[in-house]
């Protein structure tokens, strides 16, 4: 029997939970027989996590074969509620509930098989005292305090239901002031770019705010959040708005460079209008040309309208592993490149192909871009935030990293990954080669992938800092030889700022060719990336050569860029200064400020009265006062008790210096309104 412990412990987990209904007694012989005989069964009667991940499985059969739950769940009256005192307490359904509520809280799956946990005397129906029992072993453990009076009250009521119940779950975890969806709903049904929608007859779906994806249903992305959503509402009624919130350098007033839009206008063009047209030369400069020939030519005859290789066009991403060898000065390899639709795409395929379980965990930075905790809460994974220090220039600390690190290791996670953002977003500080070198040893020690994003990498505007890549110094520091690192570019940033192009890459380094050919494999059901994308990324990474026919124009529109955005930077964060009751620290990178904002406590109470963070309080007052936009700090995490908002320095430069005198004429009337 015990050659298979795996099969066994499952079915003796299921009898088990069985035990403490009616029919417990006729496995306590082979209970007995197990705690003495198996490895599983002793570590698990001491308490040691060793739960199959197939176990709840079984439960939720056996208990559906013993009609334990039924799809029409009955009310019953008051004097129908049973008493908890029937029920036997033991620590296996106590330490059970606590992992389903766990799981349930990472992930928003396994609502049924908490239910049926809860409902201990197999009545299809949950009491007040066995809510009590729960809410005592979960210890209340990331649960809304108004939710728990919410059910209590109900349950003392009636007996609850479990669509009544699974209702309630979705309150419950509303735990953070920024995870209300319900504005989100609002200010989505009145957007301006939304279009005509079908009316429906009914208002009754199986797909619906219980039953769809909850970490979906939770997931955050704050740059597009409410505060934007009102603005476009606002634009649309014909206000002026200075749209702040994202790095979209187009949609500001930022021109595309000639040279990457001419090349790829002879890629798209049929051939008899550009490349092979007799006049193509009077209409475009020679080595323009040239290189849409040979980007043709690397296309193929199908033209840009085909699927490409899954992983990119071969030619293209020599073209990236070229750019990586120069920069960093060691080789890089075509085959260990991945074409994508910008670094965001990358960055998905990646946690994809890393979390596993519900206890898995990533580490991310604090403050941070909201697209790693968005992806990880959709995935239904746990994230671990790392804070940045806002008194050291937004530096990486080993202590910092330990701390939490230890942290994770006690709460039983595991941690698969480590993200870094450098220069930082919304930070834009330019990381130090010490800092790097920390991150690198730490990941590599302690045998977890590192996540470079790397995107802001040629957005560097201080003169005593450079930037410098991770893989660059994984290969140059002892203690590094085994680092699993995953970089990420994109077209997106840096002077080109092609963002509808969707083009970037990432690179691996050291991964296992498994876990490679497995990546290869989502790249395949996605087919290809776009590839006007494709086109952008080789021609950000090898630009007009000196001597040919675009050189000194791409030369001049690129520095142009360059040095605004030097100015745009400087003058923003300066003007903030200057303002009472507010701090920025340097944008030394990037295409943001993060400055942090003293408010009055009367802003603080209406806020939590409300049931917003102070600072989306104040980025919406901002907007109806000023018509700017920018997103509230607790959209990208920061430490406890800061206030502040993160603005792009995008804009035209005469815009942000009328920008700065809103800034500060807002601010002051803010404060002596809630004086």
């Amino acid at each position: 029997l015990f050659r298979c412990r795996s099969i066994v412990f499952e079915t003796i987990l299921c009898c088990w939970c069985i035990m403490f209904g009616r029919h417990g007694r006729v496995f306590l012989p082979v209970l007995e027989s197990l705690k003495k005989s198996s490895v599983i069964g002793k570590n698990c009667w001491k308490g040691k996590n060793v739960f199959p991940s197939s176990a709840t499985q079984h439960i939720v059969t056996l208990c559906r074969n013993e009609k334990f739950f039924s799809t029409q769940p009955r009310r019953v009256s008051e004097e129908d509620i049973p008493s908890l005192k029937s029920t036997k307490k033991t620590p296996i359904l106590a330490k059970l509930q606590e992992e389903c509520w766990d799981a349930y809280k990472s992930t928003g799956r396994g609502c049924l098989t908490l239910f049926q946990l809860i409902d201990t005397d197999q009545s299809n129906f949950i009491s007040c005292a066995e809510i009590q029992y729960f809410m005592d072993n979960v210890k209340r453990s990331g649960m809304n305090a108004a939710a728990q009076e919410e059910i209590l009250s109900k349950a003392k009521d009636h007996l609850v239901d479990f669509p009544e119940f699974q209702s309630w779950l979705i309150r419950a975890t509303k735990f953070d002031q920024q995870s209300r969806n319900t504005h989100i709903q609002k200010m989505y049904d009145i957007q301006p770019d939304l279009g005509d929608r079908y009316k429906p007859k009914t208002d009754l779906y199986s797909w619906n705010q219980s039953t769809m994806s909850q970490g979906l249903r939770r997931m955050q992305y704050a740059v597009r959040g409410e505060v934007v959503m009102r603005a476009d509402a606002l634009a649309a009624e014909g206000r002026e708005i200075t749209f702040t919130n994202i790095g979209n350098p187009h949609s500001v007033g930022q021109k595309p460079i000639t040279f990457y839009r001419e090349v790829l206008a002879l890629c798209d063009l049929p051939a008899e209008y550009g490349v092979d047209n007799p006049n193509v030369s009077k209409n475009f400069p020679a080595d323009v040309v040239e290189r849409a020939k040979e980007m043709r030519e690397a296309i193929g005859p199908a033209g840009t309208g085909a699927y490409t290789n899954s992983q990119g066009i071969l030619e293209f991403r020599k073209d990236v592993a070229d750019y990586i060898t120069d920069r960093d000065g060691h080789e890089a390899f075509p085959a260990n490149i991945f074409l994508t639709n910008g670094a965001s795409n990358a960055i998905e395929m990646v946690l994809s192909g890393l979390i596993s379980d519900d206890n898995d965990a990533i580490m991310i930075p604090i403050p941070q871009y909201p697209i790693y905790s968005a992806l990880i809460g959709r995935m239904g994974a746990r994230q671990i935030g790392y804070y940045l220090d806002e008194s050291l220039g937004w530096a990486v600390t080993e202590e910092e990293l330990q701390k939490q690190w230890d942290k994770a290791k006690s709460e039983g996670l595991n941690v698969k990954a480590l993200a870094m953002i450098n220069p930082g977003n919304p930070t834009g500080q330019v990381l130090e080669r010490k800092d790097l070198e920390t991150i690198c040893k730490f990941c590599a020690k302690n045998g977890i992938v590192l996540m470079a994003d790397e995107v802001y990498q040629r957005n560097v505007y201080v003169e005593d800092k450079k930037f410098i890549s991770a893989k660059k110094v994984a290969l140059e520091t002892p203690g590094c030889e085994s680092l699993q690192l995953v970089s990420f570019h994109s077209t997106s940033k840096g002077f080109i700022g092609e963002c509808g192009r969707r083009g970037g890459y990432m690179e691996l380094h050291h991964i296992d060719p498994y876990v490679q050919t497995q990546l290869y494999k989502l790249a395949s059901a996605g087919l290809c990336s776009g590839v006007s994308g494709q086109i952008m990324t080789s021609l950000m990474l090898r630009p007009p050569l000196s001597g040919g026919e675009s050189y000194e124009k791409f030369q001049q529109e690129e520095g142009d860029i360059f040095e605004s955005l030097k100015r745009r930077a400087k003058s923003l964060v300066d003007g903030l200064n200057a303002i009472d009751g507010i701090e920025c620290l340097p944008a030394e990178g990037a295409m943001y400020a993060f400055p942090r904002i003293e408010l009055p406590q009367k802003a603080l109470d209406e806020a939590e009265e409300n049931k917003k963070s102070p600072d989306t309080i104040y980025a919406l007052s901002l907007l109806e006062e000023t018509g700017i936009c920018v997103v509230p700090a607790s959209g990208f995490g920061q430490a406890p008790g800061r206030i502040g908002f993160r603005t792009t320095f995008l804009p035209p430069e005469d815009k942000i210096e009328r920008a700065i005198g809103e800034f500060k004429r807002h601010h002051e009337l803010f404060c002596e309104k809630y004086a």
